[in-house]
Formats: C-alpha cells, structure tokens, sequence
C-alpha cells in the first residue's frame, strides 16, 4: 500500500473508532434510552451527566478521551507528523456522524481533548485551564468547550513543531467542531435556551 493510500485507511479506521458512540452503548447495557432521546439529545458526556449523573459521565468521558488517545498516539507511530491531525479529523468525523448509530452523534470535544492528550499533551493541559477560566466566567459547558478547543488548535498549530500542513487539519477540525455546536450558537442568542 502506498503513502497516499495507507494515510486514506488510517483516516477510514479513524472514522470507524469515533463512530462508537459509549453514551449510547453505556446507556443500553444499563437499560437506559437512548441518551439522544431526552435532555439535549447529545450523546455527549455533559448530557449523560444531566440525565444519568456524575459517575456514569466521568466512565463516558475517560472512554471517549481514552479511545481518542489511542487513536494519537498510534497515528503519531506510523504516520508522518503532518498527517497526524488529519486523522484526528477523521475521528471527529466519525464522533459526529456515527455510521454504527444512524450518523446521528455528539460534538466530538472530549475525543479532541483525548486526541490533544497524544500528540500535543502540554496544551490539552492549557487548554483544560482555559476551560476551567471559562466556565467559572459563563457557566455555559459550550463557551467553555470552545475556549477549550481554541487554546488547544492555537498551541498545537503554531507550538508543538507541526508542519503546516498539519496546522491545517488542527484549524479544521477546531472549525468543524465550532460548527456541531450551531444549535448551540443559536439557541444562546435566540429563544430555546437548553445547553447541548
């Protein structure tokens, strides 16, 4: 296999990791609906804390960011560094538009913070802070997730040695991300005023 071809299925295998979705499949071994059926109907661990508490969204959360982790590191072994955060890309892809739960998914912010962990694990730390400031200023889970993953895109594009090819996808990714939360944007400024 190729470069060009060995990078596609690295990519493909990416996709497929993130569409696991563990709210979801967390939720149907414990007898529970469908996480997107109630709350913010986003199988994310924010909303399995709000509907199945504390515990259950911490076990949600360490396996997103632990999957996502993996997924770094074993790219870092045997891609070039550029190609890197492409796959990254790919598993936010998948986290976002599951092909194992009807393409319908959640916003992929703890894979992209598991995801900063293995390949650029000082500014997920920053990162962690900024949402840290972030929440104790908004309250607001969203705002804090993007300040969050905008601290996490600027140091890991400009400050962990990527070429720019690879600043690209970091970028990318920050602004697809941005993008899953559109019905949050809105809903802030607008009339529905339940966080996703």
């Amino acid at each position: 296999m190729n470069n060009s071809g060995f990078f596609l299925f690295s990519f493909l295998i990416a996709y497929l990791a993130g569409s696991v979705n563990f709210s979801i499949l967390v939720f149907c071994l414990t007898g529970r609906e469908d996480p997107r059926r109630r709350g913010s109907r986003n199988p994310g661990a924010t909303n399995v804390y709000r509907q199945a508490g504390f515990t259950w969204a911490l076990v949600v959360l360490v396996l997103d960011m632990g999957r996502a982790i993996l997924v770094g590191k074993t790219a870092t072994l045997w891609l070039p560094l550029w190609q890197v955060p492409w796959i990254g890309l790919g598993l936010i892809v998948g986290n976002r538009f599951p092909c194992f739960h009807g393409f319908e998914g959640g916003k992929g912010v703890a894979n992209y913070l598991g995801f900063t962990l293995a390949i650029a694990p000082v500014w997920a730390g920053v990162g962690m802070l900024a949402w840290g400031v972030a929440h104790a200023f908004w309250r607001t889970p969203f705002l804090s997730s993007f300040s969050m993953v905008i601290v996490m895109s600027i140091g890991t594009a400009f400050c962990a040695g990527l070429p720019w090819q690879g600043g690209v996808a970091v970028f990318a990714t920050a602004a697809f991300i941005v993008w899953c939360h559109h019905s949050n944007i809105r809903d802030r400024w607008g009339e529905n005023e339940i966080e996703r």
